[in-house]
């Protein structure tokens, strides 16, 4: 088993990513909101090392939500999974996002 993580920062895709992966049967996953790092410093008063830094960051578009999708699954699962957020997301592209995995030794709950 792995945990699929994809951090999103094109949230528009979610629903077409959802819908290719069931599409593959793949079901279940949890999906987060969250900001990026670079949108935190930049609103930071008490940095003046980040001056110059912060003043690159504000024409960026880093105030955006992001998208954390969370996934447990098998490998053949995460193999299916990946071709398709691939296909949706287009990662080799900067600033989509990110997707890596981990291995699961323990999970509950799956089958219920």
């Amino acid at each position: 088993m792995n945990l699929l993580v994809v951090i999103l920062k094109k949230a528009e895709l979610v629903a077409d990513i959802c819908k290719g992966l069931a599409e593959e049967g793949v079901h279940g996953g949890t999906i987060l909101d969250g900001v990026g790092m670079a949108s935190v410093i930049e609103k930071m008063d008490d940095l003046p090392i980040f001056g110059m830094l912060k003043s690159i960051l504000a024409d960026d578009d880093d105030n955006e939500v992001v998208k954390t999708m969370l996934f447990v699954m098998s490998d053949e699962e995460m193999e299916r999974a990946k071709k398709v957020i691939h296909e949706i997301v287009g990662l080799e592209q900067p600033n989509t996002g990110i997707m890596f995995a981990v291995p699961v030794t323990f999970v509950e709950g799956l089958g219920a």
